[in-house]
């Protein structure tokens, strides 16, 4: 059991404290005695004490734990009453034992003498009350922090798997379109090909954990799968350039990043033009940082405050999202002109590699 789990039981944490606690009691006293040139047979009395101040402590737990949920001042009232009646019986077998080892069993005439230097003792049972309340204090913000980021780990996952799916209907639609538009000219086999890349597209996606990262290997397969789909469609027009560094090729980035980004750039820089077009991806490292760049030759966009001015697009946005909510602040994503014409994405992400 590591240090963490040990914390998190209460109950056993408890004790450690409470037994520690006294036993330290014990050893202060055990030194003060060895400074007052005492003799041995107080440290019988000594160990006495320890032992009933542990065993009237130990009920305030429980009188505590029911009065938790009260109001402050019922509580502080609690606490004193409890804390002087402990102190007060603690204090009485104190004396008892003091007068029974170390005078031989001595009593005293008056009663009241049994309950003489309780304000110390009360002292004593107070100091224990306050370090339980802490501690106990402590213990519920701890749970709560817990609880809060659970929760929030809980809504990050949720959002990512939200975006994550999100890009499949989105990629489908496009796809199906154009199937039936291949089917709609007769040709077919051009449609039973795209067809079956489409197979091991989906069957590629519904694998890979939309919480996990993959290897940039693994992403470059992903984006080669679809690159395949589109191939059978625009044929010689779709041109391709991969510049990786190879120390880059274990990197890990968010499953499917590319595909909504190339997705974008086959439809408004590709497609529309009668020649086709090249899409160029470049991946380097930049001492800590993973350096990701696609850009195309397409006729360009219009850029507003480093957004393209485009009307229904979900690919740009949905990564940005996936890239915020996977590194909070530790990434960038800048779009500008590619010059002499298109438009080029450039992503920053801490480079991390599989354990």
């Amino acid at each position: 059991m590591n240090w963490q789990e040990f914390l998190e039981n209460r109950n056993r944490f408890f004790w450690f404290l409470h037994i520690g606690g006294w036993v330290g009691f014990a050893f202060v006293h055990y030194l003060g005695s060895l400074l007052h040139d005492l003799r041995d047979l107080f440290t019988w009395v000594t160990l006495l004490s320890a032992y009933a101040g542990a065993i009237f402590s130990y009920p305030l737990r429980y009188v505590y734990r029911r009065a938790w949920n009260m109001t402050p001042l019922k509580i502080a009232l609690v606490v004193i009453v409890s804390s002087y009646v402990s102190g007060l019986l603690w204090q009485v077998v104190k004396n008892i034992s003091y007068w029974e080892i170390y005078k031989h069993g001595w009593r005293p005439d008056f009663w009241l003498y049994y309950t003489q230097s309780s304000l110390w003792s009360f002292y004593i049972m107070l100091s224990w009350s306050g370090l339980y309340f802490v501690i106990k204090y402590y213990q519920m913000l701890q749970t709560e922090k817990q609880k809060v980021l659970s929760a929030n780990n809980m809504a990050n996952q949720a959002q990512l798997k939200m975006l994550r799916y999100q890009l499949n209907p989105h990629f489908l639609f496009n796809t199906l379109n154009a199937i039936s538009t291949l089917v709609l000219i007769d040709e077919n086999k051009n449609a039973n090909a795209m067809v079956t890349k489409l197979s091991d597209f989906l069957r590629y996606s519904l694998d890979m954990d939309p919480m996990k990262k993959v290897t940039l290997a693994q992403e470059i397969k992903a984006l080669q799968l679809y690159l395949d789909i589109e191939k059978v469609r625009f044929e010689d027009r779709l041109r391709i350039e991969f510049e990786i560094q190879k120390n880059c090729q274990n990197a890990l980035v968010p499953s499917l990043l590319f595909q909504p980004l190339v997705e974008n750039a086959i439809k408004y820089a590709i497609a529309v033009k009668e020649n086709g077009g090249t899409i160029s991806l470049k991946v380097s490292r930049f001492a800590n940082d993973l350096l990701l760049e696609l850009s195309d030759d397409g006729p360009g966009a219009k850029i507003v405050k480093g957004e393209l001015a485009r009307e229904n697009g979900v690919g740009l946005a949905n990564t940005r999202e996936r890239l915020a909510t996977l590194y909070d602040k530790n990434y960038s994503m800048v779009i500008s002109d590619n010059v002499p014409s298109g438009v080029k994405i450039n992503i920053r992400i801490p480079f991390q590699q599989e354990q």
